[in-house]
């Protein structure tokens, strides 16, 4: 502040010597516009200096100054020195950053605020066969042209990653994710999955296979076990708990026969090959309700809550599955006497839920995440016990998925269970375009 102070003092010194001078001359006014002159020609030949050392090289020292001037010229260059040492931090903070990406064997991808080609590391080069020399600055669409990919880009929703297959090579699998950051920068990754890719298809034909193998020697044990019970009279009297026993475990395994090859189904087919048409889910869920009073025999309470009427696009079938595993999951591992309710209605953002609600036993928070499992048992010796495959819920998400659904289960232990199936608007018959 005291600069200011010395370089209003240095103006007014200058104007009251100069109007003096020119008061004893006669001119006063010449005298004062002689002092404002040479402080502006002082103020201009400092000016001349900063603009010269702002052209001269960032190592250049600043110039001598006087005044408020001198204490310009030092903040400027403690200033510059500053910004020097931060950009010095930066681009070794970037040169390690880049290093640590080209070391990677995922692909990175920058891109800027219009989705075009930043910067790439050499994994990214060779994935997807993008050039260095060129690229840059043009559109990431422009090269992974993937028509799923587009739409994947364009939707910005990225909290899943995508599967496409490789731009250099069909053949090949990519798993591509993008990440969000900065001024609505985008940073994707890009993984070759090919190899998981084959393993899983490998493990579908696998239980596929196996499955449908398995159905033949099962049908032919079925029918004889059914003969020899037919005719028991003729048999010891010892083989009947035997050929009892033998039957329940030739229905348990045709049972899981039939959940692997309705599994291995919905893995394999395309995501929206189904046969989708409008459903009356109302009437759909009476009927679930009337085969899940058949199989509890009267042993639970079952009712059924309809609070929407909209139909829904989608596979009766698969649909009917799904809802029927829910209801005898329900009747099998729910106490006697317990009520079971189905109900249909309404949810966020004009979509639509299904739900089956009991008041069981409950189920403990840290099976929750695990349930939709395959073969994933709560309580092991009951699930036996019951007949259950432990596929029920893996299939009900599968079909969920096929039908841009998903499944939410709440549960606490002494509080019963709630399944329940939600439905976007999109599927709704009266849904908006």
């Amino acid at each position: 502040m005291h600069y200011w102070l010395n370089e209003l003092w240095r103006l007014a010194y200058l104007s009251v010597c100069f109007t003096i001078l020119g008061m004893l001359l006669g001119y006063p006014g010449w005298g004062l516009a002689l002092g404002l002159a040479i402080h502006l020609a002082f103020t201009l030949r400092h000016l001349r200096r900063l603009y010269r050392w702002l052209e001269a090289p960032v190592e250049q020292r600043p110039p001598d100054g006087e005044g408020v001037w001198g204490d310009l010229f030092d903040r400027l260059y403690r200033y510059q020195k500053g910004q020097q040492q931060l950009q010095s931090r930066l681009r070794s903070v970037l040169k390690r950053v880049q290093e640590s990406a080209e070391s990677m064997s995922e692909g990175v991808i920058m891109l800027d605020s219009r989705g075009c080609l930043d910067w790439w590391n050499s994994a990214a080069e060779r994935l997807t066969g993008l050039d260095n020399g060129q690229d840059r600055g043009h559109h990431l669409t422009n090269y992974l042209r993937d028509p799923a990919f587009i739409r994947y880009f364009r939707h910005m929703d990225y909290s899943e990653p995508i599967t496409i297959s490789a731009p250099t090579n069909e053949a090949r699998t990519l798993s591509c994710q993008i990440t969000r950051f900065g001024d609505d920068e985008r940073l994707l990754i890009i993984r070759d999955v090919t190899r998981l890719q084959r393993l899983e298809q490998t493990r579908r034909d696998f239980v596929a296979n196996v499955s449908h193998e398995l159905r033949t020697p099962l049908t032919v044990l079925t029918g004889y076990v059914e003969t020899w019970q037919d005719n028991s009279d003729a048999l010891p009297a010892s083989f009947g708990r035997g050929l009892k026993r033998m039957q329940e475990q030739t229905v348990r395994m045709q049972h899981l026969v039939e959940d692997l090859l309705t599994l291995s189904r919905l893995e394999t087919s395309e995501r929206h090959q189904h046969n989708e048409r409008s459903i009356d889910v109302a009437a759909l869920c009476e009927q679930i309700a009337e085969d899940g009073q058949e199989l509890s025999a009267g042993s639970h309470e079952i009712t059924c809550r309809l609070e929407e009427g909209r139909r829904l696009y989608g596979d009766v079938e698969e649909l009917r599955s799904a809802l029927s595993n829910l209801i005898y999951n329900a009747v099998r591992y729910t106490p006697a006497g317990c009520h079971i309710t189905i109900v249909y209605r309404s949810w966020d953002k004009e979509g639509a839920a299904v739900e089956v609600i009991d008041d069981g036993e409950g189920i403990s928070p840290e099976h929750l995440p695990r349930l939709t499992e395959r073969f994933y048992r709560v309580d092991k010796s009951r699930s036996v016990a019951s007949g259950g495959t432990g596929l029920g819920l893996a299939i009900v998400k599968h079909v969920l998925l096929r039908h841009d659904a998903w499944l939410d289960i709440e549960s606490r232990p002494g509080e019963g269970a709630c399944f329940r199936c939600i439905f976007p608007a999109a599927r709704m018959e009266s849904a908006p375009a």
